[in-house]
């Protein structure tokens, strides 16, 4: 699982979407999103509400504690939205640590109320855990003895008896309708594949509910029986992370391909680089790192599948620029593991890997990179050995090892081999 966060605008434009499909359940709910790009006349003509009902205006910026922050306006007319946006537009905040300049924002109505409830769903390794409290708001962190929780295992489904617990101290006139929500929200949870849920708060206002404040997490890895579903969902850089010229590079190549292309510079003077295809191979190669103490050495997070021999070049020239800039005298390592294939040609595979690593031999040997290879699959063996004579050919290094190999041997390897 590939747990990645989406906006508030779009965690509440799948909840109201499928809610009422799933649970029958209409939320009342509207929002705009305006980013430095919007044109305000004509966000009016999309959005006629906005014209006439009092808003509340917030970053949409994937981080908390915005009221707190004094980054929440309530109970603005259309004018003031606007004025409250530019005035924030582009300016640099600071939430726990980290840096970075407001580009998005969230338009909602204003709801009036005084009740407010706090929800969350977690998604975890053998179920998942439902949070409920009817103390909900920004305090909720010192009323956490106030939260009521219930943990559901994977195998067991959701019943009335399982929500039970949670609301069974509510008065009886709104006890079943927020039971029900409950249910709802988490069908949702589980037909979208969320991997994480919170809703705080929420309140209901003359028999509606309202999402308040929501923040969302979907399961990246689901994507692929996911995109009706999800629709044009954003999955933003973490606050005061700014995209590096080669990840901005590498995502406007895959914008161009039906391939998956995945490159995060975590960095640039790591030592162990990798260049592993599928995303839960590659993740087992990061844990492996990680759990061998050397994460601090790891350059970059990469996965693709599906890439064409020009696209498989420049993801490699790519991950080799980084591994080779600045050579200082110690040793390096690139990984290009894999499990064992199904459907590549191992053969064929790392043609545009062996061009680019012949395009940077100078700089191969100047930075003391070694490479180690470990794959499977159909004519792994011809591919390996096609690795081997690259590395003859041009004075590099290279290991390789079949799937008589265990996945993840060669990390130890290059461990090894940048501290000899």
């Amino acid at each position: 699982m590939v747990r990645k966060k989406i906006r508030e605008y779009d965690s509440k434009r799948l909840l109201k979407e499928h809610l009422s499909a799933l649970a029958g359940i209409h939320l009342p709910i509207c929002s705009a999103q305006v980013t430095e790009s919007t044109n305000f006349i004509k966000l009016l003509n999309e959005e006629p509400w906005l014209s006439s009902t009092r808003s509340v205006v917030k970053p949409d910026m994937l981080f908390g504690k915005r009221g707190k922050s004094g980054l929440v306006a309530l109970n603005l007319d259309f004018a003031q939205v606007i004025e409250f946006i530019k005035h924030h537009l582009g300016v640099q905040v600071e939430i726990d640590g980290c840096k970075g300049p407001i580009a998005t924002f969230i338009v909602e109505p204003y709801i009036p109320h005084h009740q407010e409830y706090y929800l969350s769903i977690n998604s975890e390794r053998l179920g998942c855990t439902i949070n409920f409290s009817d103390s909900g708001g920004i305090e909720i962190e010192h009323n956490w003895d106030k939260v009521k929780s219930v943990f559901l295992p994977t195998d067991k489904s959701m019943a009335v008896e399982t929500i039970a617990p949670l609301v069974a101290t509510l008065p009886s006139e709104i006890h079943g309708r927020i039971r029900d929500f409950i249910m709802g929200v988490f069908a949702v949870f589980q037909d979208l594949d969320f991997s994480f849920i919170e809703m705080n708060p929420f309140t209901l206002v003359n028999g509606e509910l309202y999402p308040l404040d929501m923040r969302g997490e979907l399961d990246e890895c689901a994507a692929f029986r996911n995109q009706d579903k999800w629709g044009n969902v954003e999955f933003p850089m973490p606050f005061g992370r700014v995209p590096s010229p080669e990840e901005i590079f590498i995502d406007a190549l895959k914008e161009k391909s039906n391939a998956t292309l995945k490159f995060i510079l975590l960095n640039r003077k790591g030592r162990i680089w990798k260049m592993i295809p599928g995303g839960g191979s590659s993740l087992i190669y990061v844990d492996a790192i990680g759990d061998l103490g050397y994460a601090s050495e790891l350059g970059n997070y990469t996965d693709y599948t599906g890439t064409s021999k020009e696209e498989m070049y420049q993801l490699a020239m790519t991950i080799l620029n980084c591994a080779t800039a600045n050579p200082d005298g110690r040793k390096r390592a690139l990984l290009i593991g894999g499990n064992i294939s199904n459907s590549a040609n191992i053969a064929t595979t790392y043609d545009g890997l062996i061009r680019a690593l012949r395009e940077k031999k100078s700089e191969l040997n100047a930075a003391k990179l070694h490479i180690y290879v470990r794959r499977g699959g159909q004519n792994h063996q011809i591919g390996l050995a096609r690795m081997l004579a690259v590395g003859e050919e041009l004075g590099v290094p290279v290991e390789v090892f079949g799937p008589e190999a265990i996945m993840t041997g060669i990390c130890k390897r290059a461990i090894e081999c940048i501290e000899s």
